[in-house]
Protein backbone atom coordinates (compact mmCIF):
# COMPACT_ATOMS: atom_id res chain seq x y z
CA UNK A 1 0.00 0.00 0.00
CA UNK A 2 1.45 3.28 -0.97
CA UNK A 3 1.28 5.95 1.71
CA UNK A 4 -0.94 8.39 1.88
CA UNK A 5 -0.38 11.48 1.16
CA UNK A 6 -2.01 14.84 3.59
CA UNK A 7 -2.98 16.60 0.40
CA UNK A 8 -4.23 14.45 -2.57
CA UNK A 9 -3.87 16.33 -5.94
CA UNK A 10 -6.04 14.67 -8.83
CA UNK A 11 -7.19 16.65 -11.82
CA UNK A 12 -5.73 19.47 -10.64
CA UNK A 13 -7.73 19.75 -7.14
CA UNK A 14 -6.33 19.58 -4.05
CA UNK A 15 -8.63 17.48 -1.17
CA UNK A 16 -6.68 17.31 2.58
CA UNK A 17 -7.46 14.65 4.83
CA UNK A 18 -11.22 15.06 6.11
CA UNK A 19 -12.34 16.33 2.65
CA UNK A 20 -15.12 16.01 0.21
CA UNK A 21 -14.92 17.49 -2.88
CA UNK A 22 -16.65 16.43 -6.75
CA UNK A 23 -13.58 16.89 -9.64
CA UNK A 24 -14.56 17.38 -12.96
CA UNK A 25 -13.14 14.34 -15.60
CA UNK A 26 -13.72 16.35 -18.86
CA UNK A 27 -11.96 15.26 -21.93
CA UNK A 28 -14.10 16.52 -24.61
CA UNK A 29 -17.10 18.45 -25.23
CA UNK A 30 -20.71 17.22 -27.38
CA UNK A 31 -20.54 18.07 -30.92
CA UNK A 32 -22.76 20.37 -30.17
CA UNK A 33 -19.82 22.10 -28.42
CA UNK A 34 -22.25 21.64 -25.16
CA UNK A 35 -19.48 20.73 -22.20
CA UNK A 36 -19.96 17.17 -20.08
CA UNK A 37 -19.22 16.63 -16.97
CA UNK A 38 -18.00 13.58 -15.12
CA UNK A 39 -18.09 13.66 -11.62
CA UNK A 40 -15.52 11.98 -9.57
CA UNK A 41 -16.61 12.31 -5.80
CA UNK A 42 -14.09 12.19 -3.26
CA UNK A 43 -13.76 11.56 0.11
CA UNK A 44 -11.02 11.47 2.73
CA UNK A 45 -10.87 10.33 6.27
CA UNK A 46 -9.32 12.37 8.76
CA UNK A 47 -7.07 9.44 9.23
CA UNK A 48 -4.84 7.44 6.72
CA UNK A 49 -5.55 4.33 5.83
CA UNK A 50 -6.05 3.01 2.19
CA UNK A 51 -7.27 4.99 -1.27
CA UNK A 52 -9.98 2.83 -3.06
CA UNK A 53 -11.23 3.51 -6.48
CA UNK A 54 -14.94 2.55 -7.67
CA UNK A 55 -15.57 2.31 -11.26
CA UNK A 56 -18.15 1.58 -13.09
CA UNK A 57 -19.81 2.58 -17.43
CA UNK A 58 -16.69 1.62 -19.01
CA UNK A 59 -19.52 0.96 -20.88
CA UNK A 60 -21.97 3.03 -21.60
CA UNK A 61 -24.77 0.12 -21.55
CA UNK A 62 -23.60 -1.32 -18.57
CA UNK A 63 -25.95 0.85 -16.38
CA UNK A 64 -26.48 -1.83 -13.75
CA UNK A 65 -22.48 -1.24 -12.31
CA UNK A 66 -23.48 2.70 -12.46
CA UNK A 67 -26.54 1.97 -10.14
CA UNK A 68 -24.45 0.02 -7.75
CA UNK A 69 -21.57 2.89 -7.32
CA UNK A 70 -24.72 5.45 -7.43
CA UNK A 71 -25.66 3.55 -4.32
CA UNK A 72 -22.69 3.25 -2.52
CA UNK A 73 -22.63 7.50 -2.96
CA UNK A 74 -26.26 8.09 -2.10
CA UNK A 75 -26.03 5.48 0.65
CA UNK A 76 -23.01 7.30 2.19
CA UNK A 77 -20.73 4.27 2.27
CA UNK A 78 -18.24 6.12 0.22
CA UNK A 79 -17.10 7.76 3.46
CA UNK A 80 -14.47 6.43 4.86
CA UNK A 81 -13.17 5.60 8.54
CA UNK A 82 -10.03 6.47 7.28
CA UNK A 83 -8.27 6.24 4.22
CA UNK A 84 -9.96 8.09 0.79
CA UNK A 85 -12.50 6.60 -1.13
CA UNK A 86 -12.95 7.69 -4.92
CA UNK A 87 -16.61 6.95 -6.91
CA UNK A 88 -16.26 6.97 -10.55
CA UNK A 89 -19.79 6.29 -11.45
CA UNK A 90 -19.83 6.80 -15.10
CA UNK A 91 -16.78 6.83 -16.95
CA UNK A 92 -18.14 6.53 -20.84
CA UNK A 93 -20.28 9.35 -20.71
CA UNK A 94 -20.64 9.71 -24.28
CA UNK A 95 -21.85 5.97 -24.75
CA UNK A 96 -23.98 6.28 -21.54
CA UNK A 97 -25.76 9.78 -23.17
CA UNK A 98 -26.07 7.65 -26.16
CA UNK A 99 -27.41 4.58 -24.93
CA UNK A 100 -24.05 3.01 -26.47
CA UNK A 101 -21.36 0.27 -25.32
CA UNK A 102 -18.84 2.30 -27.53
CA UNK A 103 -17.46 5.78 -27.78
CA UNK A 104 -18.59 7.78 -30.32
CA UNK A 105 -16.04 6.85 -32.68
CA UNK A 106 -16.96 3.20 -32.54
CA UNK A 107 -14.23 2.23 -30.29
CA UNK A 108 -14.78 -0.09 -26.62
CA UNK A 109 -12.61 1.88 -23.91
CA UNK A 110 -11.48 -1.06 -22.46
CA UNK A 111 -9.52 -2.23 -24.95
CA UNK A 112 -7.68 0.61 -25.59
CA UNK A 113 -6.03 1.21 -22.44
CA UNK A 114 -3.31 2.52 -21.38
CA UNK A 115 -3.90 5.18 -23.93
CA UNK A 116 -2.87 7.86 -25.62
CA UNK A 117 -3.05 11.90 -25.02
CA UNK A 118 -2.91 12.07 -28.92
CA UNK A 119 -5.01 9.59 -29.86
CA UNK A 120 -9.06 8.88 -30.39
CA UNK A 121 -11.58 10.18 -27.79
CA UNK A 122 -11.64 7.01 -26.19
CA UNK A 123 -7.84 6.68 -25.98
CA UNK A 124 -7.52 10.25 -24.45
CA UNK A 125 -9.89 9.24 -22.31
CA UNK A 126 -8.17 5.49 -20.89
CA UNK A 127 -4.93 8.14 -20.80
CA UNK A 128 -5.94 10.26 -18.60
CA UNK A 129 -7.73 7.95 -16.47
CA UNK A 130 -4.44 5.68 -16.22
CA UNK A 131 -2.09 8.81 -16.06
CA UNK A 132 -4.52 11.20 -13.20
CA UNK A 133 -5.84 8.88 -11.96
CA UNK A 134 -4.88 5.04 -11.03
CA UNK A 135 -1.30 6.67 -9.42
CA UNK A 136 -3.41 7.55 -6.74
CA UNK A 137 -5.34 4.42 -5.08
CA UNK A 138 -4.39 1.59 -3.82
CA UNK A 139 -6.98 -1.12 -4.87
CA UNK A 140 -9.61 -0.71 -7.07
CA UNK A 141 -13.81 -2.24 -7.92
CA UNK A 142 -14.59 -2.26 -11.06
CA UNK A 143 -18.13 -2.90 -11.59
CA UNK A 144 -19.29 -4.33 -15.50
CA UNK A 145 -22.46 -6.76 -16.90
CA UNK A 146 -23.13 -9.19 -19.65
CA UNK A 147 -23.86 -7.74 -22.90
CA UNK A 148 -26.06 -8.30 -25.91
CA UNK A 149 -28.63 -9.55 -23.91
CA UNK A 150 -27.20 -12.58 -22.03
CA UNK A 151 -27.67 -11.93 -17.98
CA UNK A 152 -24.36 -12.69 -15.94
CA UNK A 153 -24.71 -14.51 -12.65
CA UNK A 154 -23.20 -12.25 -9.54
CA UNK A 155 -19.15 -12.97 -9.97
CA UNK A 156 -15.90 -11.73 -9.45
CA UNK A 157 -13.31 -12.08 -11.76
CA UNK A 158 -9.54 -12.76 -11.35
CA UNK A 159 -6.55 -14.35 -12.92
CA UNK A 160 -4.64 -16.96 -11.76
CA UNK A 161 -1.77 -17.00 -9.32
CA UNK A 162 -2.72 -13.77 -7.37
CA UNK A 163 -2.93 -14.66 -3.66
CA UNK A 164 -4.23 -11.21 -3.12
CA UNK A 165 -6.96 -10.84 -5.64
CA UNK A 166 -8.06 -14.29 -4.43
CA UNK A 167 -8.40 -13.12 -0.93
CA UNK A 168 -10.45 -9.86 -2.06
CA UNK A 169 -12.70 -11.85 -3.70
CA UNK A 170 -13.40 -14.42 -1.15
CA UNK A 171 -14.12 -11.33 0.99
CA UNK A 172 -16.12 -9.21 -1.69
CA UNK A 173 -18.30 -12.41 -1.34
CA UNK A 174 -19.78 -13.02 -4.94
CA UNK A 175 -21.60 -16.33 -5.47
CA UNK A 176 -18.66 -17.20 -7.92
CA UNK A 177 -15.35 -16.40 -8.48
CA UNK A 178 -14.39 -16.83 -12.17
CA UNK A 179 -10.91 -17.60 -12.83
CA UNK A 180 -9.91 -15.81 -16.51
CA UNK A 181 -7.02 -13.90 -18.14
CA UNK A 182 -6.53 -10.30 -18.12
CA UNK A 183 -7.47 -8.94 -21.79
CA UNK A 184 -4.55 -7.02 -23.61
CA UNK A 185 -4.97 -2.72 -23.70
CA UNK A 186 -8.13 -3.63 -20.60
CA UNK A 187 -8.41 -1.38 -17.85
CA UNK A 188 -7.81 -4.47 -15.90
CA UNK A 189 -4.39 -5.35 -17.52
CA UNK A 190 -3.32 -1.90 -17.21
CA UNK A 191 -3.98 -1.90 -13.21
CA UNK A 192 -2.45 -5.12 -12.83
CA UNK A 193 0.93 -4.03 -14.73
CA UNK A 194 0.82 -1.43 -12.15
CA UNK A 195 0.57 -3.65 -8.89
CA UNK A 196 -2.94 -2.57 -8.81
CA UNK A 197 -4.99 -4.89 -7.23
CA UNK A 198 -8.21 -4.78 -9.13
CA UNK A 199 -11.72 -6.71 -8.55
CA UNK A 200 -14.21 -6.58 -11.41
CA UNK A 201 -17.28 -7.34 -10.97
CA UNK A 202 -19.69 -8.86 -13.76
CA UNK A 203 -23.57 -9.20 -12.86
CA UNK A 204 -26.77 -8.62 -15.12
CA UNK A 205 -26.70 -7.47 -18.48
CA UNK A 206 -26.97 -4.25 -20.33
CA UNK A 207 -29.85 -1.79 -20.18
CA UNK A 208 -30.77 -3.50 -17.35
CA UNK A 209 -31.08 -2.78 -13.55
CA UNK A 210 -31.89 -5.80 -11.09
CA UNK A 211 -31.66 -5.70 -7.38
CA UNK A 212 -29.96 -8.88 -6.81
CA UNK A 213 -27.28 -8.06 -8.97
CA UNK A 214 -27.06 -4.68 -7.12
CA UNK A 215 -27.67 -6.09 -3.85
CA UNK A 216 -24.53 -8.34 -4.45
CA UNK A 217 -22.22 -5.39 -5.45
CA UNK A 218 -23.17 -3.05 -2.94
CA UNK A 219 -22.72 -5.80 0.15
CA UNK A 220 -19.22 -7.28 -1.72
CA UNK A 221 -17.68 -3.23 -1.76
CA UNK A 222 -19.20 -2.84 2.35
CA UNK A 223 -17.09 -6.11 2.60
CA UNK A 224 -14.02 -5.18 1.65
CA UNK A 225 -14.57 -1.84 2.81
CA UNK A 226 -14.79 -3.49 6.63
CA UNK A 227 -11.56 -5.70 5.50
CA UNK A 228 -9.52 -2.68 4.80
CA UNK A 229 -10.71 -0.55 8.38
CA UNK A 230 -12.24 1.61 5.88
CA UNK A 231 -16.02 1.18 6.11
CA UNK A 232 -17.86 3.55 8.52
CA UNK A 233 -19.46 2.50 12.10
CA UNK A 234 -22.91 3.07 11.01
CA UNK A 235 -22.83 0.32 8.64
CA UNK A 236 -22.29 -3.49 9.16
CA UNK A 237 -21.18 -5.91 6.74
CA UNK A 238 -23.02 -9.10 6.70
CA UNK A 239 -21.48 -12.43 5.43
CA UNK A 240 -22.28 -13.90 2.45
CA UNK A 241 -25.05 -16.61 2.96
CA UNK A 242 -22.69 -19.19 0.72
CA UNK A 243 -19.27 -19.43 0.41
CA UNK A 244 -17.65 -18.22 -3.32
CA UNK A 245 -17.58 -20.95 -6.39
CA UNK A 246 -14.44 -20.91 -7.74
CA UNK A 247 -14.34 -21.43 -11.15
CA UNK A 248 -11.20 -22.39 -13.05
CA UNK A 249 -12.83 -23.39 -16.68
CA UNK A 250 -15.62 -22.90 -18.56
CA UNK A 251 -17.62 -23.32 -21.84
CA UNK A 252 -20.12 -21.79 -23.90
CA UNK A 253 -23.08 -23.69 -24.96
CA UNK A 254 -24.39 -22.45 -28.61
CA UNK A 255 -27.57 -22.88 -30.26
CA UNK A 256 -27.75 -25.67 -32.84
CA UNK A 257 -30.83 -24.46 -34.36
CA UNK A 258 -31.70 -20.79 -35.49
CA UNK A 259 -35.42 -19.68 -33.98
CA UNK A 260 -37.57 -18.49 -30.90
CA UNK A 261 -35.36 -19.36 -27.69
CA UNK A 262 -36.44 -20.08 -23.83
CA UNK A 263 -33.73 -20.85 -21.41
CA UNK A 264 -35.41 -23.59 -18.61
CA UNK A 265 -32.42 -23.28 -16.36
CA UNK A 266 -31.90 -20.52 -13.55
CA UNK A 267 -29.29 -18.38 -13.15
CA UNK A 268 -26.73 -19.71 -10.68
CA UNK A 269 -28.22 -23.05 -10.88
CA UNK A 270 -26.39 -26.58 -10.90
CA UNK A 271 -27.22 -28.55 -13.44
CA UNK A 272 -26.24 -32.04 -14.84
CA UNK A 273 -25.30 -33.36 -18.11
CA UNK A 274 -27.96 -34.23 -20.20
CA UNK A 275 -30.20 -31.90 -18.59
CA UNK A 276 -32.78 -30.02 -20.29
CA UNK A 277 -31.57 -26.36 -20.12
CA UNK A 278 -34.03 -24.33 -22.38
CA UNK A 279 -35.54 -24.75 -26.37
CA UNK A 280 -35.54 -23.47 -29.61
CA UNK A 281 -38.58 -23.39 -31.58
CA UNK A 282 -39.85 -21.91 -34.69
CA UNK A 283 -42.34 -19.01 -35.23
CA UNK A 284 -44.92 -21.91 -36.78
CA UNK A 285 -45.30 -24.36 -34.35
CA UNK A 286 -43.73 -27.22 -35.90
CA UNK A 287 -40.27 -27.46 -34.31
CA UNK A 288 -39.17 -27.60 -31.04
CA UNK A 289 -35.43 -28.46 -30.04
CA UNK A 290 -34.55 -29.02 -26.34
CA UNK A 291 -31.54 -27.66 -25.73
CA UNK A 292 -29.27 -29.90 -23.08
CA UNK A 293 -26.19 -29.00 -21.00
CA UNK A 294 -23.08 -30.73 -22.44
CA UNK A 295 -22.06 -31.37 -19.01
CA UNK A 296 -22.58 -30.84 -15.07
CA UNK A 297 -21.64 -27.13 -13.88
CA UNK A 298 -23.32 -23.88 -12.62
CA UNK A 299 -24.63 -21.93 -14.94
CA UNK A 300 -23.01 -18.14 -14.72
CA UNK A 301 -24.66 -16.83 -17.96
CA UNK A 302 -27.93 -16.92 -19.23
CA UNK A 303 -28.85 -15.55 -23.17
CA UNK A 304 -32.25 -14.15 -22.75
CA UNK A 305 -33.03 -12.74 -26.28
CA UNK A 306 -36.18 -14.35 -26.91
CA UNK A 307 -34.76 -14.84 -31.22
CA UNK A 308 -31.44 -16.35 -31.17
CA UNK A 309 -29.28 -17.56 -34.74
CA UNK A 310 -26.96 -20.50 -34.96
CA UNK A 311 -24.09 -20.35 -32.92
CA UNK A 312 -25.21 -17.73 -30.49
CA UNK A 313 -23.89 -18.51 -27.44
CA UNK A 314 -26.80 -19.76 -25.19
CA UNK A 315 -25.69 -20.61 -21.70
CA UNK A 316 -21.78 -20.53 -20.28
CA UNK A 317 -21.69 -23.34 -17.92
CA UNK A 318 -18.81 -24.04 -15.63
CA UNK A 319 -16.40 -27.27 -16.26
CA UNK A 320 -14.17 -27.27 -13.51
CA UNK A 321 -14.33 -25.98 -10.07
CA UNK A 322 -11.37 -24.55 -7.88
CA UNK A 323 -10.68 -24.63 -4.23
Amino acid sequence: MSAEKKILTILNETIARGESKEVNFDVANLHTSTPVNVPVIIERSKKPGPTVLFTAGIHGDEVNGVEIVRQLIAKGINKPKCGTIICMPVINIFGFINLKREFPDGRDLNRVFPGSSKGSLASRVAHKLTNEIIPHVDYIMDFHTGGSGRFNAPQIRIIHGEQKLKQLAKVFGAPFVLYSKNLNKSFRNTCFKKGIPLLLFEGGKSFHIDDLVTNSGVNGAKRVLSYLGMLSSKYKASAPKKNCIFISDSKWKRAKYSGMFKAAAKIGSKVDKNDIIGNITDPYGKFNYFVKADNSGYIINVNESPIVYQGDALFHISTELKR
